[in-house]
């Protein structure tokens, strides 16, 4: 039974969070790995769960878990940018990092649905969240977009740091990409100059921050300009954030794509409007009719139990093709 399913995966992610919490530290270990491991694969079977009906007991759980997340995988990519920034060329031992395929995979999948709604080639990139291990900014860079320049912004020095080590002995890539350490609340006019921008999934960890650095972007972003985001689907959701439709007011969603692979993260598209600030289409449902998102299977009405929520249910929203 489904229901069945979505209990013991709520219990199971539960359970996790006990063990994860109570770490006492989440850089990389060996105790680390093993949690984070067994988190990402109790969330990734598609299992027809929506998080915004879960109880508060259990949002709140959601909420604390992203941010463990966050912070481990900001470990993760310190411990291994220092490592990659060891070698003369550190671009060559990239496959060190363990989840290098799967970064190949997101890029591919980002640039084929970049390539559907922005027929150049973009001029100029931004990626708000770069990191110490800015890997999509690196792999489109390298494999798809070989002339754009790519402005990486991030608010911690360090990461910026260790970033720049990993470029700055590629001929190329040491000129096209650029860093910039600054909040990017505090970037107004510089953002008009970008064809595409990308927010990282971790920019904004729960809704009210997200929806704060949308909306900045949508007031700064050159009309007609894609946004490109990273969401979460079904379980997913427990480990990175979600964006809706409704938090994305000034742009037009184009498509939203829920990978059942691997790949962690759902893909949003949007194009920010040109007929600033009325948001005239925002709430025109024809122009978010299901022709313009992109469902890789068909989810089903069923309803789950809260192990936490005293018997209450969890509806799934049914998806008509």
């Amino acid at each position: 039974m489904a229901g069945s399913k979505e209990e013991l995966l709520v219990q199971k992610v539960c359970d996790l969070y006990e063990q994860i919490s109570s770490l006492e530290s989440l850089k990389p270990s060996k105790n680390v790995d093993m949690l984070f491991t067994q988190l990402v694969l109790t969330c990734i079977p598609p299992i027809p769960i929506d998080v915004n009906n879960l109880c508060q007991n259990l949002q709140d759980i959601r909420s604390k878990l992203i941010r463990l997340s966050g912070e481990a995988e900001g470990y993760m990519e310190s411990h291994y940018s220092t490592i990659l920034g060891s070698y003369e060329h550190p671009l060559d031992h990239l496959t060190l990092f363990p989840y290098y395929t799967n970064y190949l995979k997101l890029s591919q999948l980002e640039f084929n649905i970049l390539k559907q709604h922005y027929i150049h080639v973009p001029r100029k990139i931004a990626f708000v969240g770069s990191g110490p291990l800015p890997l999509t900014s690196i792999v489109l860079a390298s494999k798809h977009l070989t002339t754009t320049s790519f402005h990486n912004y991030d608010i911690d020095p360090s990461a910026n740091s260790m970033a720049i080590r990993l470029v700055s002995s590629h001929p190329d890539l040491s000129k096209r990409m650029l860093f910039h350490t600054v909040n990017i609340m505090d970037v107004t006019n510089e953002l008009k100059d970008f064809d595409v921008v990308f927010l990282a999934a971790l920019v904004g960890m729960d809704k009210q921050e997200k929806v704060r650095v949308i909306d900045h972007l949508a007031k700064n972003m050159a009309p007609g300009a894609l946004l490109m985001l990273r969401s979460a689907h079904g379980a997913r959701a427990f480990l990175y954030p979600v964006v809706d439709h409704s938090d994305l007011q000034g742009f037009e969603v184009l498509s939203m794509y829920h990978p059942t692979d691997e790949v962690i993260n759902s893909v949003v598209v949007a194009r920010k409007y040109s007929d600033m600030p009325n948001y005239v289409y925002l709430h025109d449902q024809n122009r978010l009719s299901s022709a313009n998102i992109i469902l890789p299977r068909k989810c089903s009405e069923i309803p789950a139990f809260c192990p936490l929520c005293h018997g209450k249910m969890i509806d799934e929203l049914a998806i008509e093709e």
